[in-house]
């Protein structure tokens, strides 16, 4: 419990896991690009000390998460002038959560090892709701030695916390998860579209289906807010976007074709560039508007 830990991107899922950690007793230095985002307010209230640059978060901590965006973000925070790599003490574990696919991790691990740091790659799933209720699925790429030191902090993150393989095996497991992420939306748009078109009360396709085989986390938790055109983002769909472009530059080397794949792409496309090219910030859920908003129909 004595471990000092340093947390680096205070976005919707990491204010709510900094503060997880700072609540479960131990010492974490906390810091976000842009100082005076809601998550970093949910960092400081959960006991994270808030400080203004990476050297100060990172120079003593002998764990060091990072929760980004996409794949330059995370190395400009760990391979950039000024990030990780130049303040990290050596032998420091470094654990990133984002998700920026396999060969961005095995990179980043691969230039930390040359500095004498360790790397765990570990994407996370279970949005803002795992996030803060420290029940996020983490799936894990790097040596088992480091996973067995990581287990007792990621457990104060995450209920589900599998080493999937050496660096890079995470992020490949998340590419699944996105994949089933993305299909489960497109299916649960087009049950809610049936649904008003055959006159049925869409809760109560929610309530009945959840139950049967049919049941997935995205109908009890997303439907509802479909239901209530609630698309306030726990995962922006500018996310997921950028999730199946790593999905796809993952099959480039290969002649495979992920036809569901294309098509959710295409869908949440579709949303992005409403508002003004703004639909990006709302949720995944918001997937619903390319069947209800476009002309003619898709």
């Amino acid at each position: 419990m004595n471990k000092q830990i340093a947390f680096l991107g205070l976005g919707v899922m990491g204010g709510y896991m900094a503060a997880n950690l700072a609540r479960g007793g131990y010492s974490v230095k906390a810091w976000n690009r842009t100082p005076y985002r809601p998550g970093v307010e949910v960092a400081a209230n959960g006991g994270a000390n808030v400080v203004l640059s990476i050297r100060e978060a990172v120079e003593t901590a002998d764990i060091i998460f990072s929760c980004v965006g996409d794949v330059p973000d995370i190395e400009e925070v760990i391979l950039g002038t000024g990030g990780v790599t130049a303040f990290a003490k050596p032998g420091a574990l470094v654990i990133d959560t984002s998700t920026i696919g396999p060969d961005a991790a095995r990179k980043i691990g691969s230039e930390l090892k040359k500095h004498n740091l360790r790397f765990l790659d570990a994407p996370i799933s279970g949005g803002d709701i795992g996030a803060k209720n420290g029940t996020l699925t983490i799936m894990v790429g790097g040596e088992p030695t480091d996973f067995e030191e990581s287990k007792p902090v990621l457990e104060v993150l995450g209920k589900t916390i599998r080493l999937c393989g050496p660096v890079g095996s995470g992020q490949a497991v998340k590419l699944c998860n996105q994949v089933l992420c993305a299909l489960h939306m497109v299916g649960l748009c087009e049950a809610m579209q049936l649904a008003e078109q055959q006159g049925i009360d869409p809760n109560l396709v929610v309530e009945v289906c959840s139950t049967g085989a049919a049941g997935s986390w995205a109908l009890s938790n997303l439907g509802p807010k479909i239901i209530e055109s609630d698309f306030r983002p726990a995962f922006m769909i500018k996310h997921i976007l950028k999730d199946l472009r790593l999905v796809q530059e993952s099959l480039q080397a290969s002649s495979q074709e992920l036809p569901g794949v294309e098509m959710s792409d295409r869908l949440f496309k579709i949303v992005k560039e409403l508002d003004d090219g703004m639909g990006g910030e709302q949720g995944t859920q918001a997937m619903i508007r390319a069947y209800r908003e476009q002309t003619p129909p898709l």
